[in-house]
């Protein structure tokens, strides 16, 4: 187990540059080809694989394949997906369509989603394995998974494959190294004692019985609730800095010229925020982490209604990508961890997987629906700029109250005791 901790960083730093090649720009490259319309569909897919796919994924490991090499087989497959769809990018060009490209996608999303779970899973078993603390140890590792989706976001804003499929090509490059990589990380174990006539634990159904649970049903629930926010900012925010363009006095902007790099400030934040949980965690317990994200959630949201690519306004939209840091790694690895802690070691993939369904599977889902739905109520047929604005700013802010409304309801109806000595 030597050097185990660069052997995970490696792992996530490949893993999330895989996503980041592509999630903040896809929105600009299907507006650049006239697909503006399918965005919400794009985003949506994401959520709709996420139902079953880290679930399915997450018994399989738990019971056939170690988790380790199944994190390769999904990069592989997800990998020769992406690299079609980027094929029929360049194929078709600007005339391509939403049934040429979008196939292919949604089929690499599909392989690509439970590995985010996936690689969790291999980083705790391997840390418990060498004897560490993983609350302590795992949130510098999982820095360097951000690091590799904003080292991504660069090179693509940089490059311009923000505006055409080249983005689509390099999430396929990184998906090939990451799942030639994955074999050669530490061995998960998995679990073929299985008692016959228990159907439930033949088919790897045993991580779903967490819900007669009434502290992890409700920490579900709300982690559905909390993830109808994850995709907003990610189908919207770089359409609605695009929109700004539309004004003389904001055509030039860095923040409209570089949206795609603007929004790496995010990733930024997230990398710091990152190296706060371990303290968070056991100074304050779950719930009050998780309410900190909500409330985060609330201004990341309410800062976007309120900003602007110049003056003052600038100053709103980086405070709103500075907060995005605590709204996401609070939640998303916190929450993680809890699943982790609370889930008997047998079905920890699986409840990784359930934890993934909930959050960017329902949660994204229904989310990325609902807010194509207020944004378009809100902007939809708006071609004064003036009057555009304000509807994307009432669209940003019926989110915030969202995340406000949740959150409290969250503080309300979670009952938790933390104790300090133990980190549960």
């Amino acid at each position: 187990m030597k050097g185990i901790k660069f052997r995970l960083i490696v792992m996530n730093f490949l893993i999330f540059a895989v996503w980041g090649a592509y999630l903040c720009s896809l929105g600009v490259y299907l507006d650049n080809v006239e697909l503006d319309a399918k965005i919400g569909s794009f985003f949506a897919i994401q959520g709709i694989v996420s139902l079953f796919m880290p679930a399915l994924m997450g018994i399989v490991a738990d019971r056939w394949i170690p988790a380790q090499k199944l994190l390769g087989i999904c990069h592989f497959i997800a990998a020769i997906f992406m690299a079609l769809a980027g094929y029929m990018g360049m194929k078709y060009g600007s005339d391509i369509t939403f049934g040429q490209i979008f196939p292919y996608y949604a089929i690499s999303v599909a392989f690509f989603m439970p590995t985010i779970a996936l690689g969790n899973s291999v980083s705790y078993n391997a840390l418990s394995k060498a004897g560490l603390d993983i609350v302590k140890d795992f949130p510098p590792i999982r820095v360097f998974g951000t690091i590799g989706f904003i080292a991504s976001m660069w090179i693509v804003n940089f490059t311009g494959y923000k505006e055409s499929h080249m983005q689509l090509y390099l999430s396929a490059l990184w998906g090939v190294v990451l799942g030639f990589y994955a074999f050669t990380l530490p061995e998960c174990p998995v679990n073929k004692n299985v008692q016959k006539g228990s159907i439930v634990d033949a088919l790897g159904l045993r991580a779903f019985a967490l819900f007669k649970e009434r502290k992890m049903c409700i920490f579900f629930i709300f982690s559905f609730l909390l993830g109808m926010c994850l995709q907003v900012t990610n189908g919207f925010a770089t359409t609605y800095l695009d929109d700004f363009g539309a004004a003389p006095e904001y055509a030039n902007a860095f923040a409209v010229k570089n949206n795609v790099f603007l929004s790496s400030i995010s990733q930024i934040s997230e990398t710091l925020c990152i190296l706060l949980i371990p303290f968070f965690l056991r100074k304050f317990g779950i719930k009050k982490v998780m309410f900190i994200s909500f409330m985060a959630w609330f201004l990341r949201f309410g800062l976007l209604g309120a900003g602007s690519p110049a003056g003052f306004g600038l100053v709103l939209f980086i405070l709103s990508m500075i907060v995005y840091g605590v709204a996401f790694d609070f939640f998303n690895i916190s929450g993680s961890l809890f699943v982790d802690q609370n889930t008997d070691v047998s079905i920890r993939n699986s409840a990784q997987g359930v934890f993934m369904m909930m959050t960017n599977g329902f949660g994204a889902t229904i989310g990325a629906y609902a807010a194509g739905w207020v944004v378009k109520h809100f902007t939809g047929g708006l071609t004064e700029f003036d009057a555009l604005m304000s509807g994307w700013s009432s669209a940003w802010y019926t989110f915030a109250i969202f995340a406000l409304v949740v959150g409290v309801l969250f503080a309300i109806v979670f009952k938790y005791k933390h104790n300090p000595e133990v980190t549960k």
